[in-house]
């Protein structure tokens, strides 16, 4: 099958390829001027980036920067010993920054191309679904810190994605089932024809040479540039739409979950607790139905991703929410679905509905009836 190239086309334009064996693609997309290329990537890929090594050896001065696995990755002081790395090479503006990796690493990749000299030239080759739907698109980078995840970071744009779809085989079947978190998501926010999709292929058959996995990556990244290409910087969008934010359905408590467990909970699989959480808290305000709100459980649990969650409580929870970046001073902030494809913002939920919301994702309470 020939490689499926989406166009970006925002302010700085630029192609998500996904295909199989793209690795002669990179030195195109990096440029002819582009003569040294730092390569992020994490410890337990140093095997599997020999051959991209290679690919860019071939031309450029090559900078390997192995990182720590996962989000051990985004801490302010894993980017400053980049940094470090980089001064000592003598890295110019006409140098580049290749990521190659999952999510984390893409994030801080990116964070570190974007910072350094105020900003260079960035690739991101993602190697799992969560990244190719979700971190390796749109030119969100960050670092975690003490008090939340993310809170520190930049937007800065890829010069391109390569998503080759032949790393998911190596995958772990885990990792693959998390990376449909955000796939999943991305078919309530936007595009339904994705939970069709989910809905009806046997689990087992989502591999990655499954030609309905490929088409799964496709629609949700599309679902992402459709997105970032209106609204980059998260600024809002049109006609009460929340722009950019609806990327972010189901990522406060989310988040929060990531960080009362330590993230040892894969992103993918709190994605799917919170867009249960936050569905529930939808029906609970009155924005949507019993029945839609029912579908995020089963959409997640046929894939094998968890739906409920009791690891810790209400209160724990409720202070982390309050550091999520959507809050606007003490005042939280939800995209909440009115039914399929229809977001909007839920701001200032009353804390019995929070509390409520919570006890049905933990298993502890009744559902509201429709």
């Amino acid at each position: 099958m020939s490689d499926t190239v989406l166009p970006v086309r925002g302010a700085a334009p630029y192609d998500v390829v996904i295909g199989t064996d793209l690795a002669d693609r990179l030195p195109a997309i990096l440029g002819a001027d582009v003569q040294r290329v730092a390569v992020v990537f994490p410890d337990a890929l140093a095997e599997r980036v020999r051959p991209l090594l290679a690919v860019l050896g071939a031309g450029h001065d090559v900078l390997p920067l192995p990182v720590p696995d996962g989000e051990r990755a985004k801490t302010p002081e894993v980017a400053a010993s980049c940094w470090d790395v980089l001064g000592e090479a003598g890295f110019t503006r006409s140098d580049a920054v290749v990521t190659y990796g999952g999510g984390a690493t893409t994030d801080l990749g990116g964070f570190v191309a974007a910072t350094w000299l105020r900003g260079v030239r960035v690739v991101h080759v993602p190697t799992t679904l969560l990244a190719m739907v979700d971190a390796a698109v749109g030119g969100k980078t960050g670092v975690n810190t003490r008090s939340g995840k993310n809170l520190v970071g930049s937007f800065h744009e890829p010069a391109g994605v390569l998503c080759d779809l032949a790393s998911l085989r190596s995958l772990p079947r885990a990792e693959l089932v998390a990376g449909l978190g955000e796939v999943i998501k991305c078919g309530f926010i936007a595009d339904p024809r994705i939970l069709a999709l989910v809905e009806g292929t046997d689990p087992d058959d989502l591999t990655a040479d499954s030609p309905v996995l490929r088409e799964l990556v496709e629609r949700a990244i599309q679902v992402k540039i459709d997105v970032v290409v209106s609204d980059l910087r998260e600024t809002g969008g049109a006609e009460g739409h929340p722009g950019r934010e609806v990327l972010n359905y189901g990522h406060t408590m989310a988040h929060a979950i990531e960080r009362a467990e330590d993230y040892s909970v894969r992103h993918g699989e709190a994605v799917a607790l919170g867009c249960v959480y936050v569905a529930e808290l939808a029906h609970r305000a009155g924005t949507l139905s019993r029945e839609v709100a029912d579908r995020h459980r089963t959409a997640f649990a046929h894939v094998g991703l968890p739906t409920t969650y009791a690891g810790t409580s209400f209160e724990e929870l409720h202070a982390a929410m309050k550091v999520d970046k959507k809050a606007r001073g003490s005042q939280l902030r939800f995209v909440v679905l009115t039914e399929l494809a229809a977001p909007t913002v839920l701001a200032g939920p009353s804390e019995d509905d929070l509390r409520a919301a919570y006890d049905v994702l933990a298993g502890t309470e009744r559902k509201l009836d429709a």
